[in-house]
């Protein structure tokens, strides 16, 4: 099955050849035509599966010949959990969106910004990307209409249920039309998602997409031990020695992610923080450049573990380890990916090493140790 059998218009499917997308991924090969044929879908998809695509793709297409810009209200709703992923989401419809025949307008809005500016901008937008608070925020002021919505995506439902926004997604829910299509992705199927997609879906295509576990195996992973007050200058020692460029380092706090970035500027490497307490113009130019390759280390906290798609990354570096081993695999989850090998790191106290077993045990997959003892941090 390719791209070319699902129906999509040709516009799309020449861009697709441009960007060299030639098969589909798993997610993509069932729930395109499903959506196309204006299917409720239940997608349940780890990150990075191409799920993005699996509904940007055919909403672009049901869109032509149905478009309406003369007014505030919006023809598709996509709710999601975080500014990065609202902007990574609106990316994805800005690409393919301007190729097509019938200009469509896509928008994300998010808090942590003035309101001002994405009022002036909804008139005569067709997808709206928004996080849950925004978008309330924007209705109240009456800014935008959602009384004709003709497709709902919640995407990374899960998270954002986790997050506490189920207050403001049935708030949502209840100024929507009764008549739509209802599109719901999430990378588990948890109490709180089933429960959602009860109340949401009508009789859905249901699509389950396994982790990959050659994910993982196309990982290679090491662990150092080390005391804390050394992990510093291994960071150095490790960047530095072996020229290690697009390093993405995870800690467990803002005011560590900050610390680490700080430590390894004032040592000439070039690194920033991006984390909860930037402002959003400084967390998009930071991953950004990141992305580009222009930035060699971007410190951060588990605000990019999930959502966040940055291919071909080489290296993830646990400096502090997450409480979850679930979030573990989210973080390391970051390289290794598109058949393409990676490096993640962990950094492991003497205190860690009980909990480092059990991660190592919930992943299925013993990692390398390494006694920093033996390195010559001197001058690092």
């Amino acid at each position: 099955m390719n791209f070319e059998s699902f129906g999509l218009t040709p516009a799309l499917l020449k861009e697709l050849a441009n960007q060299n997308y030639t098969e589909p991924y798993p997610i993509q090969k069932e729930a395109i035509p499903a959506i196309l044929n204006k299917k409720d879908i239940l997608g349940i998809a780890p990150t990075g599966s191409g799920k993005t695509a699996s509904y940007v793709l055919p909403i672009l297409t049901n869109l032509q010949g149905n478009l309406d810009t003369k007014n505030r209200n919006v023809n598709v709703l996509v709710l999601v959990p975080t500014r990065e992923l609202a902007l990574q989401v609106r990316e994805v419809f800005r690409s393919f969106g301007a190729v097509l025949p019938e200009r469509v307008k896509s928008i994300a809005v998010y808090g942590g910004v003035s309101i001002n500016p994405q009022m002036k901008s909804l008139f005569g937008v067709n997808i709206l990307v928004a996080t849950p608070g925004r978008l309330l925020e924007l209705v109240e002021l009456n800014a935008v209409h959602l009384s004709k919505i003709d497709t709902l995506v919640l995407d990374e439902a899960d998270k954002m249920l986790n997050l506490g926004f189920q207050k403001e997604i049935n708030n949502i829910l209840g100024l929507l039309p009764t008549h739509r299509q209802n599109l719901l992705f999430s990378a588990t199927l948890s109490e709180d998602v089933k429960s959602i997609n009860e109340l949401l879906l009508h009789n859905p295509t249901v699509i389950k997409i396994e982790e990959k576990t050659n994910n993982i195996d196309l990982i290679n992973q090491l662990a150092y031990i080390i005391p804390e007050e050394k992990k510093g200058p291994l960071l150095r020692y490790l960047i530095k020695s072996r020229g290690l460029k697009q390093v993405l380092v995870f800690t467990s706090s803002v005011y560590k992610a900050d610390n680490v970035a700080d430590k390894l500027r004032k040592n000439g490497i070039d690194a920033t923080a991006i984390h909860s307490k930037k402002s959003q113009g400084a967390r998009t130019d930071a991953l950004g450049r990141f992305k580009s390759g222009k930035l060699k280390v971007l410190v951060t906290t588990d605000l990019l573990s999930r959502g966040i798609d940055i291919e071909y990354l080489p290296y993830v570096i646990n400096y502090e380890l997450p409480r979850s081993p679930k979030d573990y695999v989210h973080r390391i989850g970051r390289t290794g990916r598109a058949e393409n090998r990676g490096e993640a790191i962990a950094f492991i106290t003497e205190e860690d090493q009980h909990h480092f077993k059990i991660i190592q045990k919930k992943m299925g997959k013993w990692v390398t140790k390494i006694n920093a003892d033996e390195i010559d941090l001197v001058g690092y």
